[in-house]
This record gives C-alpha cells, sequence and structure tokens, in this order.
C-alpha cells in the first residue's frame, strides 16, 4: 500500500474505498478531478496472487501496479484507478471480507464481478459520468471484459498484456484451471457490441500474443478487435513509460502503435 500510495501523492491523486454490499474496494483518483460525460476506469491485474509455485500469497496486493501506473500515467485527466477486491486492504480487512479464493481460481467469480460492478456505479455516480471506458491490465483485462459483457455503459474495453480466455492460459502454462472463475471468452456473443483494442508486447510469455489473437478470431469479422502488437515489450516493460503515446494512438483508432515517438 505504501508504495502505490507513494505514486498516488506524487500525481496528486486521492486515495478511497467504495462500499459495495460485499466488500471495500481500493480506488485512487485525481484530486481536481471534475464532473465529466466519460469516465476511464483503470483496473488492476491479479497481484501477488502466489508466493511461488506451490505458495499462495495472503496479501494479492501487487508489488508493482502497473494498472495504477498506466492510470497516473492517463493524458486524458478523466481517469480513475481501481484495484481489484481484496487488494489494499487491512489484514483485518481482509479477514472480514476475503478468502484466499478471491485471488486464486475464484478471482473472477460471480461474487467479486457484483462488486466490482457495483464500484463502477459509485465512481459514475461521483463524476456525474453517463459512460465508462474501462482499461485493464493483466488479469484486470478479463474483469474489465466481464464488466463490458455485463453492462451497457461501456463505451470501449481496452485492455494491455490482457488475460482475455484464463482456460488458454491456464492450459497454455500447465496451471491449476480457475475453476471458480467466469471466462471472458465465453461471452462474444454480448462483447462483439463493445469496441475492443488489446495490446499485447511481441516478448510476452506470460499473456502470448497467440493468445490475445485466438481470443479476437473469435468474434464475427464485423465485430472483430483490434489487436495491437507492441514491438519490445513484455508483460510488465515498458507500458508505463510509453502510456501517454500508446493511449494517443489508440484513441486516434490506431491498428498500429510506435511508442518511440
Amino acid at each position: 500500500m505504501a508504495y502505490a500510495q507513494q505514486l498516488a501523492v506524487e500525481k496528486a491523486w486521492q486515495s478511497s474505498q467504495i462500499p459495495t454490499q460485499s466488500m471495500v474496494l481500493q480506488a485512487w483518483a485525481p484530486q481536481d478531478l471534475k464532473q465529466v460525460d466519460a469516465l476511464t476506469v483503470y483496473i488492476e491485474g491479479d497481484g501477488l496472487a502466489w508466493l511461488s509455485l506451490d505458495h499462495p500469497s495472503d496479501d494479492p496486493s501487487p508489488t508493482h501496479p502497473v494498472g495504477l501506473q498506466l492510470a497516473l500515467g492517463d493524458p486524458s485527466q478523466t481517469a480513475v484507478y481501481l484495484a481489484r477486491p481484496c487488494q489494499y486492504l487491512s489484514e483485518a480487512q481482509r479477514a472480514t471480507m476475503c478468502i484466499p479464493a478471491d485471488w486464486l481460481d475464484g478471482r473472477f467469480s460471480p461474487r467479486l464481478l457484483r462488486a466490482m460492478s457495483e464500484a463502477l456505479d459509485a465512481l459514475k455516480q461521483r463524476h456525474g459520468a453517463k459512460q465508462l471506458v474501462l482499461i485493464g491490465y493483466s488479469g484486470g483485462a478479463a474483469m474489465a471484459a466481464l464488466l463490458a459483457s455485463r453492462r451497457q455503459d461501456i463505451s470501449t474495453l481496452i485492455t494491455v498484456a490482457g488475460n482475455l480466455d484464463h482456460r488458454a492460459w491456464t492450459s497454455h502454462h500447465r496451471l491449476t484451471p480457475l475453476i471458480g472463475s467466469l471466462n471472458p471468452a465465453d461471452d462474444i456473443a454480448t462483447l462483439a457490441r463493445v469496441p475492443q483494442y488489446h495490446l499485447v508486447g511481441d516478448r510476452d510469455v506470460n499473456i502470448t500474443p497467440d493468445m490475445v489473437r485466438t481470443y479476437a478470431a473469435k468474434f464475427p469479422q464485423e465485430h472483430r478487435p483490434v489487436v495491437v502488437l507492441v514491438t519490445g515489450f513484455d508483460h510488465q516493460c515498458c507500458w508505463s513509460v510509453h502510456w501517454p503515446q500508446l493511449w494517443q494512438s489508440i484513441m486516434r483508432g490506431g491498428a498500429s502503435v510506435d511508442a518511440t515517438q
């Protein structure tokens, strides 16, 4: 929490916790953010789910919060950040509101999805927004896609190194299936109505370009998402450093980007 708070304070972003029916979720937003018609919400990745291959973490808060860093670099000045359930909570809060499955096999469960959707409702009301742009990093992409498939107020879905088919991901890496989780790849019919841009690094061995392309290929041609392959990037490097340029390229509707410009 201390590192994330430091990053936020340096950009004059303010911390808040958003209550939902089942838990509270951590958020940060610019202190001077005005009322906006369209609000951009960045959703964090899975965080520290595991300490090792056979030892789960007892605190899923990310040690390297790429999603937060992307939000802090958003040039639009109409962005907020929403952590995933159980991230950045106190030990007492996690003990009361969370179970380990919430960041393990059930990280995309219906209960957590409801909490995230309630938090989006609260952010919309707080900032007077009518529409939302969702930007999800890594596992946050799955949550963003699941939200977009179930809501009518998502104008654009953008993902960065996004896990959009966790069954394909666990199979590829020979990991235990996320049996308690919903899967965005099952929601193609409802996601087809949402404009989508999916950025993936050509050096990413966690979420490989083929995984993202295979997800996009499930859509009818006329509704196929744009997949943007970014040269020289892996799963963490160098998204936050070059995010303003990448963001501007996506906002122009580009199917290719040059992060060096």
